[in-house]
């Protein structure tokens, strides 16, 4: 942080807004994540009444608090105490449309969007809290890069831990992807929610040689089916060290991914599930709804580009 002295807070109201994400898109486990149209909108403003008063609207509001322990209002207060100080009073008002605990990155999109907010309302906001300065502090919080990193610059992106090297250099390193234009993400959403942590708990201390081995190679093959040739994202997608472990935690979720991939068509489980994104094509999209049923609700997204941003309050 290049600015120190407490910061000065903009008065009018700032309005962000946040992409959903998709991480591991098969072998690429904690390090791949990719941002898709689907959006929350968080609007903040500084006022002089001491306290938090946060305002929900949309997917999980009967079961979030509405005050400082939001996550997002959370998320805020630790970035001004970063940036120098916290404000008297903030007003936080949230419309949220990404599904909770669907491995669609609704944890990240919080995250990245009470760090993005926090940071347009001090003014010179960007020299007290830059990017990559954001994103440590996101990972910090999430424990992760892979959601945070999609989630702050949109795209397809590739997030890795540096080794400490004692200078004040990010300790996260990010590569963007331009994914390839045919691509078509769709994502095929259970009702019911599964735990990060629950998902978690279920993959093992240690995987076989062969198997790291397996996902090395189809991760470094993702990175080019992504940008160049989706033709061979059926094989990038593959998957054996986490996918398998988790099936009992969602085996409809595991049973359609598998028939998706029997049919030809690319999918893997997003995130920590239970979603399961497929990649098709515009001939192939109505054969992932069709096979997906009616215990899932399927969306046809595009690979949003933009990733967190700030936007005009009447768009």
């Amino acid at each position: 942080m290049s600015v120190s002295g407490r910061p000065t807070f903009r008065a009018a109201a700032t309005r962000v807004r946040v992409p959903a994400t998709s991480a591991n898109l098969g072998p690429g486990f904690d390090a791949f994540g990719l941002a898709l149209s689907l959006y929350d909108d968080l609007v903040a403003q500084v006022v002089d009444e001491p306290g938090v008063r946060v305002d929900v609207h949309g997917e999980g509001a009967d079961a979030v608090p509405r005050d400082h322990r939001h996550l997002v209002a959370k998320v805020m207060l630790r970035a001004f105490d970063v940036m120098g100080g916290r404000p008297r009073g903030l007003e936080l008002v949230c419309a949220n449309r990404i599904p909770h605990g669907r491995g669609l990155g609704s944890s990240a999109a919080a995250i990245i969007g009470g760090l993005v907010l926090a940071r347009s309302l001090v003014v010179g906001g960007e020299e007290r809290l830059s990017d990559s300065e954001l994103l440590d502090l996101a990972v910090t919080i999430e424990g992760h890069p892979d959601n945070v990193a999609a989630c702050l610059y949109g795209g397809a992106t590739i997030a890795w831990t540096r080794e400490s090297t004692g200078s004040d250099s990010s300790h996260i390193g990010i590569l963007r992807l331009t994914t390839a234009q045919e691509i078509r993400p769709v994502v095929c959403v259970p009702g019911t929610a599964v735990a990060t942590k629950k998902a978690r708990s279920l993959l093992p201390e240690q995987v076989s040689h062969v198997d790291a081995a397996w996902n090395a190679a189809r991760a470094a093959l993702l990175s080019i089916a992504l940008t160049q040739r989706p033709d061979l994202l059926l094989e990038a997608t593959d998957d054996r060290l986490h996918q398998n472990y988790r099936r009992s935690a969602y085996p409809r979720s595991t049973d359609l991914m598998e028939k998706l991939r029997a049919a030809g068509i690319p999918a893997a489980i997003s995130g920590a599930g239970p979603t399961v994104i497929a990649f098709a094509s515009d001939t192939t999209k109505a054969s992932v709804a069709e096979l997906a049923g009616a215990r899932f609700s399927t969306d046809v997204l595009s690979v949003d580009l933009e990733g967190a941003r700030v936007v005009p309050m009447d768009s």
